[in-house]
């Protein structure tokens, strides 16, 4: 939960039940976004490339995997992993309860299909 600028992960994880995918998400700041992720075993994000922004993940709790153009790497709670923007990128769950942290600078507003502004 938040408490002003601190905030504590592990009681976010208890607060959000059983709910999978994004369970908080940084709200005080207009530079930085930072997301806490779970996925139950074998849940994660499809491969995508991010055009945009340098990502850091944090592992939490649990443990999984980051691919990063191929690559696998193991990412558990401790564990950092920086995936640069314009690489292939997926995650998935190894074990029940795996959650990261996602930390990277805030960008504009989504655009879906590549439409023009």
């Amino acid at each position: 939960m938040c408490k002003g600028n601190i905030v504590d992960l592990y009681e976010s994880l208890a607060a959000a039940g059983e709910h999978a995918g994004a369970i908080w998400t940084l709200e005080q700041s207009a530079e930085l976004n930072a997301n806490l992720v779970r996925f139950p075993a074998g849940g994660g994000v499809d491969e995508h490339i991010n055009e945009e922004v340098d990502v850091l993940f944090v592992g939490v709790t649990g443990s999984g995997v980051v691919e990063v153009d191929g690559h696998e790497h193991s990412l558990r709670a401790g564990t950092v992993a920086l995936v640069p923007k314009g690489a292939r990128r997926s995650t998935r769950s190894g074990s029940g309860g795996f959650a990261y942290l996602t930390v990277h600078r805030r960008r504009g507003p989504l655009r879906i299909g590549g439409l023009p502004r």
